[in-house]
């Protein structure tokens, strides 16, 4: 169903459908919203809402899509850290120096940072971690270790690598320093995109995520 604006004509930005809500199969509005975001291109909003439970689902559609592609980064001082990051919400950052993957998930957000604010949002994912494992000795060291090399990184006094890996093709890391290459179909299928599906067939919600982070290294289960 096309939404219609004031002078009474349909939008071609904006319309709404209608299915069958996946938890009470009552009537489930979904409505799309489409927009132009600056080094992202057009995206699609969509929100959904059941008029019955309340279930409701919002995410944010990247529609252009790239060839699949592997940014890595060697940062070794503080310009290093200025790099800008372009993160897509099915982006994948690793830093293989210190056993950090962090994949995406569904309420993965986009934004746009640089290899600075990366090594901050991973910092605050480990401090969090480190405080669950408390209780186990070994995990709780590597995690205060962990927050002490990212500190140094940070200051740039610990030189790392950090790669950028997208199956969509949307994420980057802008430097001289940073090399590119286009992933094979194999490693591109090993990504996870961070999408949810909706089938409006079986009115089944779908995650094409893991909701993987590994912030106290890979030894870590």
């Amino acid at each position: 169903m096309i939404t219609e604006n004031d002078s009474g004509e349909g939008s071609r930005n904006s319309f709404e459908t209608r299915s069958s809500c996946p938890l009470c199969n009552e009537d489930l509005i979904i409505k799309w919203q489409s927009d132009e975001i600056p080094y992202f291109g057009e995206v699609m909003y969509i929100s959904t809402s059941c008029c019955n439970c309340g279930f409701r689902f919002t995410d944010t559609m990247i529609l252009t899509q790239k060839d699949p592609i592997r940014y890595e980064i060697m940062v070794e001082g503080l310009e290093d850290l200025n790099a800008r990051v372009i993160r897509s919400t099915s982006g994948t950052i690793r830093i293989p120096d210190l056993g950090i993957d962090v994949e995406p998930g569904s309420v993965s957000d986009s934004y746009v940072t640089n290899i600075e604010g990366i090594l901050q949002r991973v910092l605050s994912v480990v401090e969090t971690a480190t405080e669950w494992v408390k209780e186990e000795p070994e995990a709780y060291e590597r995690g205060l270790e962990l927050q002490k090399l990212l500190a140094k990184a940070m200051q740039g006094e610990l030189p790392l690598k950090v790669i950028m890996e997208d199956p969509l093709g949307n994420s980057a890391i802008i430097s001289e320093k940073a090399i590119s290459r286009t992933l094979s179909n194999e490693e591109a299928s090993n990504l996870h995109t961070g999408m949810i599906v909706f089938d409006v067939d079986s009115s089944e919600l779908e995650m094409d995520s893991s909701e993987k982070v590994q912030p106290i290294g890979n030894d870590y289960k």
